[in-house]
């Protein structure tokens, strides 16, 4: 293995220069090498800011779609058409300015990123502590690292770009409309209304990053609480793996993944192991992820995450899924596609050879599978073709059942095997884990405390996001569900007809359901073979709701 030096190229490991020149021209140095290359970040800190990062057209599934406003993307490390590449931060910790990516792994293989923290400085979701009540005020702390003006109005801003002079960024607080409300005595996160900036009589700046909120009128109740808030748009991913293959993220300290969070998006193999992401409160912040932590669109071969701390989400931490493109033309062999959600466009879905299903939407069951011969849509890299729509050609004539409207279409060859293993969920505002695949799922050993909407979530949804598809081999075991929202576990595909099961093969045993009152522990909507065996119920008496299912056995 060949040992490269980042410092060797003028990477600052004493964090007071910007490194990310030395990261471009160290990653152009790894391309003429041969054979496995280790790049090391002696231990230190390093300043990676997105003026001097490489810039490049990317679409990534579930974020801003075909958006061209935000069609341009940088990450701090760009590995590209490379193989058998390690970054060892060998617990360096970086530090990220402006509204960048940490990471991108396009078109290369056998990728690991290993040992390091990351975080960023002024991250575009902004905590707001409320730190005193009082007869019609508040008094709000603001993190350190979020600058902010008051000027008649109170605006969120970015830090100040050393080459513009300017915020990366800058909102007024009623643009700042998404919000998620923390309790930190309770280590409880929920969606909620923001109630902080409604009948405002006056503003007063106090220093120390805190302001005073004089109301009209109005007792308060919520000292103590924070006020996550965030302009919603999903501009980039932290991480985003595209076209490669076994790519492994292990042993990292993430303190904020912004935009999105590390997006596995036609590629294969991936593993996600050993890793925090867990904001850093002794900077008065409790939000570790702009959106969903880890969303696997479209994988193939395996995913494994294990033993991972998933805490202070904006979404789901792990959402695994296909994605259905709606028929919209059919013409012999050929079909017309379409996205059919605005977060997701841009890039393609299929390959020559890949197998695909054809799907009625009315009953989510599947009425063939043929093998792609040709793709005409588009690229992932530039806009030279139309971005939500793409024409593909099979092996076979389209079953003339198939029409426009009534039918979408999953790539089957992009879907994996999982395991879920050992990760720890707290202070989640939405679902645990959400697993739609139809080969091999395992979840195991987990700890999940807290949720507020199902831990564990089963859809194949052709009418909403269009994420797929029926699970086919699932186990459930030996998790801790604590203080969980019901119910606990849900299958909730969107068929309109029931008919056939749309999902299969369901085994849930030796789990521990530690609930807060009466409520439902299992509910489930057109699963066949489904078996609850050998779990333990406490803290209120369990419910247990069946719709379209079949050889159910609860024992």
């Amino acid at each position: 293995m060949t040992l490269v030096d980042i410092t060797a190229f003028g990477a600052d490991s004493s964090g007071v220069q910007d490194s990310t020149p030395a990261v471009v021209a160290a990653l152009e140095h790894v391309r003429t090498l041969s054979g496995p290359v280790r790049l090391v970040f002696p231990r230190g800190t390093y300043q990676l800011y997105p003026e001097h990062a490489v810039e490049r057209e990317f679409y990534i599934s579930n974020t801003v779609g075909a958006d061209q406003a935000h069609r341009l993307k940088r990450f701090a490390f760009l590995v590209e058409d490379l193989a058998d590449l390690t970054i060892d931060g060998d617990g360096s910790t970086f530090r990220l300015h402006g509204l960048m990516g940490l990471f991108a792994v396009v078109r290369s293989e056998r990728v690991t990123l290993r040992d390091f923290a990351f975080d960023t400085v002024a991250p575009k979701v902004v905590d707001v502590t409320v730190a005193e009540t009082g007869p019609a005020y508040r008094v709000l702390s603001i993190p350190p690292g979020n600058p902010y003006v008051v000027d008649g109005a109170l605006s969120f801003l970015g830090e100040t770009s050393p080459v513009s002079g300017t915020p990366y960024w800058r909102y007024r607080s009623d643009e700042m409309w998404y919000c998620q409300i923390h309790d930190p005595v309770a280590q409880r996160t929920w969606r909620g209304r923001n109630p902080l900036f409604t009948d405002v009589a006056g503003l007063t700046d106090l220093g120390s990053h805190r302001v005073r909120v004089d109301y009209s009128s109005g007792e308060f109740t919520d000292e103590g609480l924070v006020y996550q808030l965030r302009e919603p748009t999903r501009d980039t991913a932290a991480g985003f793996i595209w076209e490669s293959a076994q790519v492994t993220v292990t042993n990292l300290q993430a303190g904020y993944l912004h935009g999105f969070g590390i997006v596995g998006q036609l590629s294969t193999d991936i593993t996600i192991t050993g890793n925090s992401f867990h904001a850093d409160r002794a900077k008065g912040r409790s939000t570790a992820a702009f959106a969903d932590i880890l969303q696997m669109s479209g994988v193939g071969g395996t995913v494994t995450i294990t033993g991972n701390l998933f805490d202070g989400a904006h979404d789901d931490p792990i959402n695994i899924h296909g994605t259905y493109l709606e028929v919209v033309g059919v013409a012999g062999a050929a079909l017309d596609l379409q996205y059919m959600h605005d977060e997701t466009g841009g890039f393609p879905q299929f390959h020559v050879g890949d197998v695909v299903e054809l799907v009625d939407k009315l009953t989510m069951v599947g009425v063939a599978q043929a093998t792609v011969t040709a793709v005409d849509g588009p690229t992932g890299l530039d806009s030279s073709k139309p971005l939500t729509t793409m024409t593909i050609t099979l092996d076979t004539a389209v079953p003339e059942v198939v029409t426009p409207g009534a039918y979408v279409v999953e790539n089957v060859t992009y879907t994996p095997s999982v395991r879920i293993a050992g990760n720890t969920f707290r202070n989640v505002p939405t679902r645990g884990a959400l697993v739609t695949t139809r080969r091999r799922v395992v979840i195991e050993d987990n700890v999940f405390d807290g949720m507020t909407m199902a831990s564990i979530y089963v859809s194949a949804d052709a009418h909403q996001w269009y994420e797929s598809g029926p699970v086919r081999d699932l186990v459930i075991r030996r998790n801790r569900f604590l203080r969980p929202a019901t119910p606990v576990i849900w299958f909730d595909p969107t068929n309109q007809v029931e008919g056939e099961p749309v999902h299969r093969g369901v085994r849930i045993e030796d789990n521990d359901f530690e609930l807060t009152g009466d409520g439902e522990v299992l509910r489930a909507k057109s699963v066949g073979g489904l078996v609850f065996t050998g779990n333990r119920v406490t803290g209120g008496e369990p419910a247990y709701t069946f719709s379209g299912c079949t050889e159910v056995s609860v024992e």
